[in-house]
């Protein structure tokens, strides 16, 4: 079985809509449910040995809108959020994981040898991740803080605008070219999350703000979650030029499970053949290669292919792309040791 570091997951934002009700993140976790799509016992079945845990603060009645009868769709942007009640959120977020960290149920990782010491004893090796920061004001006082509770990756937008940029929407046809870039106040959080060591995550901000980021940061270039737009053009995948970017600075891009950016068609459908994981695969392999693809899953944040259905069922995409030809250790770069060579780097760890 390939151990699999992941890109993204939203496992949080289920354990913190679940505690609202009640629900106990801990036992939840460690127990596992038949809810969404990670917990503990899930997480080892299918070799998900750790991954970057997203804190997001949801938007209020988001869903794709209908495709019409070509199966186009253009989701509009949601509302930008105010900051006292995103950082409320963000904190519950955090707190959540604390405690599996406290209780371990995960260890919560500040480095690479501490990921790599966390999968060695099965433990699952998350590193907190920051999808959109709203809960950051501008002054940048709020990211130590973050920074000192375990963050180590951000997305300076999710896919609404906020102080620091602009996201991209979920549309189909489209391009990622949708809007502008990064303000004057993204501009110093880059520079910013570069002193203090914390990755960058390109995975929804507009076309400008990629390239806003590209000549501001001394980071690889990341998309966690994003994937081909020449095979599947929805606005949050890679153009090629992008992909050759991140291949010039030995950044990556994450596959996103999620059916919608995988399919031909864009369409959200659990019937997605594993076929269109591989061939994303294929194609930024072949175009950055095998050194700059990695996974970035999107568990418990996206409609995946059935034939995957949860962390359980991981290793059948490994399966998948090893029928396809990738080897040993091609699988292995792909499924871990590109994300942990980014995340040294990013960290101003050693190589």
């Amino acid at each position: 079985m390939q151990a699999v570091f992941d890109g993204h997951n939203d496992v949080l934002l289920r354990l913190w809509s679940n505690a609202k009700n009640g629900a106990d993140p801990v036992h939840e976790f460690v127990n596992g449910t038949s809810e969404g799509h990670i917990d503990g016992p899930r997480a080892k079945r299918g070799g998900l040995a750790g991954g970057l845990s997203a804190i997001y603060i949801p938007s209020a009645h988001l869903a794709l809108k209908t495709p019409d009868a070509n199966g186009h769709y253009n989701t509009p942007l949601s509302e930008p959020l105010q900051r006292q009640p995103s950082l409320d959120i963000a904190l519950e977020f955090a707190a959540i994981a604390l405690r599996l960290d406290r209780a371990g149920a995960w260890k919560l990782c500040r480095s690479v040898a501490e990921i790599r010491a966390a999968m060695e004893k099965g433990v699952f090796a998350a590193v907190l991740h920051m999808e959109g920061c709203e809960a950051i004001g501008a002054d940048l006082a709020a990211l130590e803080i973050f920074y000192a509770a375990g963050l180590r990756s951000l997305g300076p937008v999710w896919s609404r605008h906020n102080i620091f940029g602009y996201g991209v929407p979920f549309a189909f046809p489209m391009g990622p070219d949708t809007g502008p870039g990064l303000t004057d106040a993204g501009f110093a959080l880059v520079r910013e999350c570069n002193r203090l060591g914390i990755l960058i995550d390109l995975a929804h901000i507009t076309e400008k703000g990629f390239w806003d980021v590209a000549k501001t940061t001394d980071q690889p270039l990341i998309a966690s979650h994003s994937n081909a737009h020449s095979l599947t053009t929805v606005a949050r995948n890679l153009t090629d030029r992008q992909l050759d970017a991140i291949r010039d600075s030995r950044g990556l891009a994450g596959l996103n499970y999620a059916t919608t950016m995988l399919r031909p068609d864009g369409q959200e459908n659990a019937r997605t053949p594993l076929s269109d994981m591989v061939r994303h695969v294929d194609y930024m392999v072949e175009r950055m290669g095998i050194d700059c693809v990695a996974l970035g899953s999107d568990f418990d944040g996206a409609t995946i292919p059935q034939e995957i259905g949860d962390a359980a069922g991981n290793q059948s995409l490994i399966a998948a792309l090893r029928a396809a030809g990738y080897g040993d250790a091609e699988l292995t770069k792909l499924c871990r040791e590109n994300w942990l060579r980014v995340l040294a780097q990013a960290w101003h760890e050693a190589a």
